[in-house]
């Protein structure tokens, strides 16, 4: 099975082809937006990291630029820095000549401000969009996706059609040479013994022991108790809404997006797979929307498939999102905001096969250009880096210690 991508100077493959500009530092964002208002079909990233951070929570941000950067559905880059932040621009510069695509770099406080740091970014972003617009489209193997797989705004429906035939779906991609992400690990506790047994070797197994076993204790180490109980709950007032009535559910639920696919590795957050090797991966992350999508991404996801039961309107500038849900009526009151109605599996009794199979095509329709309902209205909220404020990261002892007490 074939799609038309773009194939990258490091040999990935992408299903789009944007200019991206991309600030080094918040105080770089409205310079960054004018720039990208100047050169149509150009893509801003506006974060609101990139100083005042220190460990891997610095990390996580140098990490995830450089990913979004060297993403294989970006052509070009254009890096605005303001010259005094922690995370160096030139860093972020000097990753994204290693990888091969087209860049150029500005420093506000060296351009002279402002306006002549616009006006450079104009000029300059004009000439990389001329590169980006020269790059052709080429037959590439379903081999080369890699779809990253969410839920947000569940409910019941979501554990009983949307996860159900995401999870067929990846198992097709899976089946074709290709590979599926898997993440939100805070919404996945309870079900590690379960994705344990799906591991291809014991080594994989005590990685995806010890990844659920840390966001269980960062979970646990973030809890206030002097708080009220609401600030406390570990699912929002939509699941309980929704039907959803414990993380317990939660959690046997949302795991079908994974499919029934061996688990071949956990990546750490925005760090793409090793060379070469494919399948179902589990991406050490919770599940704030933004946070756990753009990290998924930054491990080379081209194509979100994202489940809602109450329906959730974001997009992500860099990667098409397609929306799915389970629930008919939200289906018929949000239609421009869906992509796909998995509700048949219920309403019709329609085998979570076929309606897996019909969303495997339109992934490939995706991969061809066809857009979503998420990039036609404009929408990027889900581009949001990951954070860590002082976590103390434990080794695995610690973990299996902290679990049995």
């Amino acid at each position: 099975m074939k799609f038309m991508g773009y194939r990258r100077p490091d040999g990935r493959v992408g299903v789009r082809n944007y200019l991206a500009i991309i600030p080094s530092v918040f105080c770089a964002n409205r310079t960054v937006e004018k720039i990208a208002a100047g050169i149509p079909g150009s893509v801003p990233l506006r974060h609101p990291v990139g100083c005042a951070q220190v460990g891997l929570d610095l990390e996580l941000t140098a990490r995830t630029l450089k990913a979004m950067a060297c993403h294989p559905n970006v052509g070009a880059v254009l890096v605005v820095g303001l010259g005094c932040e922690r995370f160096p621009p030139r860093e972020l510069y000097d990753a994204v000549i290693a990888n091969g695509k087209p860049a150029e770099l500005l420093i506000i406080q060296e351009e002279g401000g402002t306006t002549k740091t616009i006006e450079r970014g104009i000029e300059l972003g004009k000439k990389l969009m001329e590169t980006v617009s020269a790059q052709k489209r080429e037959p590439c193997d379903v081999s080369e996706l890699i779809i990253a797989t969410k839920c947000g705004g569940t409910d019941a429906t979501s554990g009983l059609a949307a996860n159900p035939a995401v999870g067929n779906m990846v198992d097709r991609i899976v089946a074709e040479g290709g590979s599926g992400i898997l993440s939100e690990l805070n919404e996945l506790l309870g079900t590690e013994r379960m994705l344990m047994r799906r591991a291809v070797s014991p080594e994989v197994a005590e990685k995806v022991r010890d990844a659920v076993y840390e966001i269980e204790d960062l979970l646990q180490s973030s809890l206030d108790p002097s708080l009220g109980g609401k600030r406390n709950e570990l699912i929002s007032p939509g699941n309980f809404a929704g039907g959803v009535s414990s993380v317990v559910e939660k959690a046997l639920g949302g795991v079908h997006k994974s499919g029934t696919s061996p688990i071949v590795d956990v990546l750490q957050y925005a760090t793409p797979p090793e060379r070469g090797k494919h399948g179902l991966f589990l991406m050490d992350y919770e599940s704030h929307d933004g946070e756990v999508v753009t990290g998924m991404i930054g491990c080379g996801a081209q194509i979100v498939a994202f489940t809602t039961g109450r329906g959730n309107p974001t997009g992500h500038p860099l990667a098409p999102v397609i929306k799915v849900t389970g629930n008919y009526k939200t289906y018929e009151s949000m239609k421009e905001n869906f992509d796909f109605d998995a509700s048949p599996i219920i309403s019709e009794g329609r085998p979570v096969e076929e309606l897996g199979a019909e969303l495997f095509d339109m992934v490939l329709r995706v991969a061809n250009y066809e857009l979503t309902s998420a990039e036609k209205n404009g929408g990027d909220e889900l581009f949001c880096i990951g954070r860590r404020h002082g976590y103390h990261r434990k080794d695995p002892a610690e973990l299996l210690a902290c679990h049995a007490e």
